[in-house]
């Protein structure tokens, strides 16, 4: 029985991590709402293929510089208030969206606040995450949270399949705004218990103080850069676009997809899982990882290309997304939490979730535009393209054997 028994530090650990994944699931079931019911969107008239990729775009770079902004904020103002006011003020954003849908520049206006309030949450949750717990319960924690990003994306499919559009708008608000209270409440609680502390380790200089700059690129900040911007178009505008490939390429209907949609995401939703078990079994070679991922990627996209049975053709773009995303699981769940010590947690983190989505948003605008021009089978070659971008920038450029992970130099 003593071999059950749990350490104090894990049990807080615990805590912080569960708290933050459900916060975080709550994020995901809202940013996904809106590429669940694409479908239902387009087949009713509401929106064409165009807006909603217009509206993700939108979505995209709000929701990008307010992580460039709200990353540096958080590493001054308390987690508890960033995320819980993020959740609240999101969240009733998404309780408006369905009332102003027949106002077009008012949907664009709501749902890129909703995006900008949405990217408050992030960067402080990886710092409180980083500060708080020991480098192997961080690793732990940001892998609950990271899987609680992928899973959204399978429960809104589920609401999406059991609600029409705007019901799955209202629900989502109502997740969001109960979670920004609980949020509030449960890290007050921990703070007044001593389990936790904001703003443990501060970093010397300002993040964009030439020492800053110094201690991030010495930290590799330029390499996961590369790796953020491959893996945010394919882990977000990919993901956005499902739906819409299913029923556009695959021939499915609009239930059809949203079906697809959500065993899809399911699945994708194990990924960060199966990157960490395999991360684990490469020696904790963080390098390695990343290379095998965008390697497999390239050759699932590849397969694609060249295979039209519809249910072959998903099972290979799930796996192709699993695989980039496994390589995103690297970045976030290890990389990011491995910076506490330079007090730069909330900022780097914020500066590299906003090169992710400005990319997105890029992407999602260029995606669709690109669809009606050159199809679907063309833009998976875009897709093929990218991953064997993240091939080159995976390369380690030292020997394998000499790479002293982070997890060891700890």
């Amino acid at each position: 029985m003593k071999s059950l028994k749990i350490s104090a530090g894990a049990k807080k650990a615990l805590i912080i991590g569960a708290l933050c994944s459900v916060s975080y699931l709550a994020v995901y079931i809202a940013r996904n709402t809106l590429s669940a019911v694409s479908a239902q969107l387009t087949s009713g008239g509401v929106f064409d293929v165009e807006i909603i990729g217009v509206l993700s775009g939108i979505y995209f770079a709000c929701y990008a510089i307010g992580q460039l902004i709200n990353g540096a904020i958080g590493d001054k103002i308390k987690a508890k208030y960033m995320i819980s006011l993020g959740l609240i003020l999101a969240g009733i954003c998404n309780a408006v969206f369905p009332f102003v849908a027949g106002e077009l520049y008012a949907v664009y206006a709501i749902y890129g606040i909703s995006g900008f309030f949405l990217s408050m949450i992030y960067g402080p949750m990886t710092k409180v995450v980083a500060e708080n717990t020991d480098p192997v319960y961080a690793t732990r924690c940001s892998i609950g949270y990271t899987f609680a990003s992928f899973f959204g994306s399978p429960l809104a499919g589920v609401l999406a399949s059991l609600m029409p559009w705007n019901s799955v708008f209202i629900t989502a608000s109502v997740i969001m705004l109960i979670m920004g209270a609980v949020v509030l409440v449960s890290f007050t609680i921990l703070e007044h218990k001593g389990h936790i502390q904001f703003g443990k380790y501060k970093a010397q200089k300002g993040a964009l103080s030439k020492e800053g700059i110094k201690t991030l690129v010495k930290h590799r900040i330029v390499k996961f850069t590369l790796i953020s911007i491959i893996t945010g178009v394919i882990r977000t505008t990919v993901v956005s676009l499902l739906t819409l490939y299913f029923a556009e390429r695959l021939g499915f209907t609009p239930e059809g997809s949203s079906t697809a949609f959500t065993v899809a995401t399911l699945a994708i939703s194990c990924t960060t899982f199966i990157a960490v078990f395999v991360y684990e079994r490469l020696h904790k070679n963080m390098d390695l990882t990343i290379l095998l991922a965008f390697s497999l990627a390239a050759i699932f996209f590849i397969l694609v290309y060249f295979i039209g049975d519809p249910t072959a053709n998903i099972i290979f773009v799930v796996l192709a997304i699993m695989a980039s995303n496994s390589a995103a699981t690297m970045l976030w769940s290890r990389y990011c939490p491995s910076l506490y010590e330079t007090g730069m947690v909330s900022t780097a983190t914020g500066f590299l979730d906003f090169v992710s989505y400005m990319s997105a948003a890029l992407a999602s605008t260029v995606f669709t535009g690109l669809v009606k021009s050159i199809g679907w089978s063309n833009l998976v070659l875009i897709w093929i393209g990218l991953m064997l971008a993240g091939i080159i920038v995976a390369l380690p450029y030292h020997k394998f054997n000499k790479n002293k992970s982070l997890d060891q130099a700890k």
